[in-house]
């Protein structure tokens, strides 16, 4: 019995990611939702931001990943960026997963989010911004605050390649996120 108590405070301690401290579990609309995996972005030397995946049920790949609603990716940014460099970043990863016809099927939802990340101004070290799908939109948040609700599934699926599809924005993210 002891061993079993053990276990279970084992499971419910939040995660710690390169100094950043992550919930176990999040809420999203309405719903629990468990960590499924963390990692560390880097761009040469300089460590960016911790990438946290979270779904309703443990995944291990992408399609999992997708069949879960709802769910979220949170960066916890390690450096001061500016929403330029935020936004080329995520266009370039939906760039090198998505095909120019799924691209230009969801450039309104690309456009919006565009501009709702630029407001952001620049982002901080510390900062924190959610990509949570749930009731059929991508809801962007910064700080706790919600910035934009975007439509659609495919744009999500599209923005989820970035850290999980073919030819993530980098492999050993990827590679966390999916718990591995």
């Amino acid at each position: 019995m002891i061993a079993l108590g053990v276990l279970f405070a084992a499971g419910v301690q939040a995660a710690e990611v390169g100094g950043v401290k992550l919930d176990d579990k999040v809420a999203v609309g309405g719903r629990d939702l468990v960590l499924n995996g963390a990692g560390i972005r880097t761009r040469a030397i300089f460590k960016v931001y911790v990438g946290s995946l979270y779904v309703p049920a443990k995944a291990a790949n992408l399609a999992a990943v997708l069949q879960g609603v709802p769910r979220r990716v949170q960066l916890n940014v390690l450096r001061n960026l500016s929403a330029d460099q935020l936004v080329d970043a995520l266009l370039d990863g939906m760039k090198d997963n998505n095909s120019p016809a799924e691209l230009a099927a969801i450039k309104a939802q690309t456009d919006q989010m565009v501009a709702t990340m630029k407001a952001f101004n620049d982002v901080k070290e510390g900062n924190v911004v959610t990509l949570d799908f749930v009731d059929g939109a991508t809801k962007i948040g910064f700080n706790g605050a919600a910035k934009a609700s975007i439509a659609g599934e495919a744009f999500n699926a599209a923005l989820m390649k970035v850290w999980l599809g073919d030819n993530p924005v980098q492999a050993d993210l990827k590679k966390a996120m999916l718990g591995g």
